[in-house]
């Protein structure tokens, strides 16, 4: 059963994105007017100052479901990791070799709840690997089948990929390999998957790998310095 679900309502990303267009058309229109008006005389009535609400700083999109098979860390974590990742993607390869491994050690030590959004920027073969991935953490297996699809730091080619080659690995890691099977095909695995894919697209998440760490935005493959002290960062201010 999953714990209380976190998730903002539907209409949230898109008001979001709406109150930012509103505050850049405004400030454009604003800057536009001061450099093409003569200055006011000082004699001239006050003019009331326009002031453009703030746009937003972070965006939450941590689950937070007990039983979510592609995330790590206790659900009670101080900070969140959100991330959004593609099989043939070699930044996220990079980044699942080098950062990766980091991050998990604050997962291990309940500092941090790692979510990840596998999508499929690259077209089929990036499809049949995020639903390998899925139907792998339906065993309780998800990490182990990511990291093998990330061995070594580089990400497998297409042909590495098909149907036979994903359900081999499924085999090498000692997976019940029929149920694999099974779930790999399922339209619930498909149904995951997609909402995963959905939910990129609704935050623009159109490049990975991206992350969201404590809410704030990160892209791309940065050094491991940069997770590490924005997870300081964020650690700090929650108090814990």
């Amino acid at each position: 059963m999953s714990s209380p679900s976190k998730r903002r309502p539907e209409w949230l990303i898109p008001v979001l994105i709406a109150v930012i267009a509103i505050v850049l058309v405004t400030i454009s229109i604003v800057v536009a007017s001061r450099d093409s008006e003569p200055a006011a005389d000082a004699t001239d009535s006050p003019v009331a100052e326009v002031q453009a609400p703030e746009a937003p700083q972070t965006l939450e999109m941590a689950r937070l479901e007990a039983d979510d098979p592609l995330a790590a860390g206790p659900l009670e974590a101080p900070v969140t990791l959100v991330v959004y990742s593609d099989y043939q993607c070699p930044f996220c390869a990079t980044w699942a070799a080098d950062t990766g491994p980091v991050m998990h050690e604050y997962a291990a030590a309940g500092d941090l709840r790692i979510e990840y959004r596998d999508i499929t920027v690259f077209g089929p073969e990036s499809e049949r690997a995020a639903l390998a991935a899925y139907a792998a953490g339906l065993q309780d297996r998800y990490l182990e089948f990511h990291d093998a699809l990330f061995e070594g730091g580089t990400e497998r080619s297409a042909n590495e990929l098909t149907d036979e080659a994903l359900i081999a690995t499924a085999g090498e890691l000692g997976l019940d390999t029929e149920q694999f099977a099974a779930d790999y095909h399922s339209s619930e695995v498909a149904d995951a998957v997609q909402r995963n894919v959905q939910e990129a697209v609704d935050i623009g998440a159109f490049s990975t790998p991206a992350f969201l760490l404590g809410g704030r935005p990160i892209v791309g493959a940065q050094p491991t310095d940069v997770f590490v002290d924005a997870f300081e960062q964020a650690l700090a201010e929650s108090g814990a």
